[in-house]
């Protein structure tokens, strides 16, 4: 048989959460995770030693994961905790209440996935220049935002201007928001991931610069994405797996006759978790259904690479979901930062 191997092939994460292997003990990292309602928040330090184990910064990391920001409540829910924790990682980098802050919004405002961190800034409260003016209410912060755009249209690498405006204006800490990528569609456009180990422009669709860290800029660096793009094996192997649950939950639910009386499209299996057997599993899909969820992946992207069918794709609907999306963020971390704000309903 045909053997695969990824190890210099890039399958595109930028969530700690999906680089660790939970059911594995590996030295270095310690992972804490909690359910508030719905809403998982983890909770995942890197040493320096695992970070050259998993290939991921050493350093602090906060995932919120939810279910839908879209309604009013859950929106809340899900913001409430944003800032808290947001809060809990400015303690945790000694940040002052008068520390100034300057807000980067890195990526492509033209193109919707990729414009998560210039939408943001359209939310974010910007008050250096009444700083300088003098006219400012206490239990507000200075804050500045920067909007570099990328590389391919400025011709000039992202982080020399941040690094160019940081070394003019010295604030006290830096805040950038950038569109993520990851392995799954459970966590597209449902995870937030904050972290003080920097971020590399362009990381959302594969296209890494250098990094963004206090090493460059002598400053904390506090980063913050979403996933707004998941790739075509993503897609095509979340599939294949969806299939084993699908199969795997009409299985095991023959003789239930309350679900006979629910449509097919309207059974909900998603959280179903007893596997197909192996056996099972070769019956329906051959020798595929004898590979491992890696061996799966490996395959796909083996297919789809050479023709270039590997594509970034993100929800029909994004465009409504990221002003949700950059709207909790923007607002999120105005709270976070400004002791006197009120979000305006």
């Amino acid at each position: 048989m045909h053997e695969i191997d990824l190890k210099n092939k890039n399958l595109r994460t930028d969530l700690i959460v999906e680089m660790i292997d939970l059911s594995k003990k590996i030295d270095g990292i310690k992972h804490e995770s909690k359910k508030i309602d719905n809403i998982i928040v983890e909770e995942t330090t890197i040493s320096k030693e695992a970070s050259n184990v998993i290939g991921k910064k050493n350093g602090n990391y906060k995932t919120i994961s939810f279910k839908d920001i879209t309604d009013k409540d859950n929106y809340q829910k899900v913001k409430d905790i944003f800032v808290k924790t947001l809060k809990k990682m400015l303690k945790e980098e000694n940040i002052k209440e008068s520390d100034t802050c300057l807000i980067v919004g890195l990526g492509n405002k033209a193109s919707t996935p990729d414009a998560l961190g210039p939408k943001t800034l359209d939310n974010i409260l910007v008050t250096k220049h009444l700083f300088t003016l003098g006219e400012i209410e206490e239990g507000y912060r200075n804050v500045s935002i920067f909007l570099p755009g990328v590389t391919g249209n400025t011709g000039i690498e992202t982080r020399d201007l941040i690094k160019g405006v940081t070394d003019v204006i010295k604030p006290d800490f830096l805040i950038v928001v950038d569109a993520l990528a990851a392995t799954t569609i459970d966590r597209l456009n449902k995870t937030i991931q904050m972290s003080n180990a920097g971020i590399s422009p362009g990381s959302g669709i594969g296209n890494n610069r250098k990094s963004l860290d206090r090493e460059l800029l002598g400053i904390p660096v506090i980063a913050i994405g979403v996933p707004t793009i998941v790739d075509a094996v993503t897609i095509a192997s979340d599939t294949i797996f969806y299939m084993y649950k699908h199969f795997s939950y009409k299985l095991n639910n023959l003789d239930n006759k309350k679900l006979k009386l629910v449509p097919d499209l309207l059974q909900d299996y998603k959280d179903f978790n007893k596997d197909l057997s192996l056996e099972d599993k070769a019956k329906v899909f051959g020798m595929i259904g004898s590979l491992s969820e890696d061996e799966t992946k490996e395959l796909i992207y083996e297919v789809l690479s050479p023709i270039n069918y590997n594509l970034m794709v993100t929800p029909k609907e994004i465009d409504f979901i990221l002003d949700k999306l950059t709207s909790l963020i923007g607002n999120g971390i105005n709270e976070s930062l400004h002791k006197n704000f009120n979000t305006i309903s």
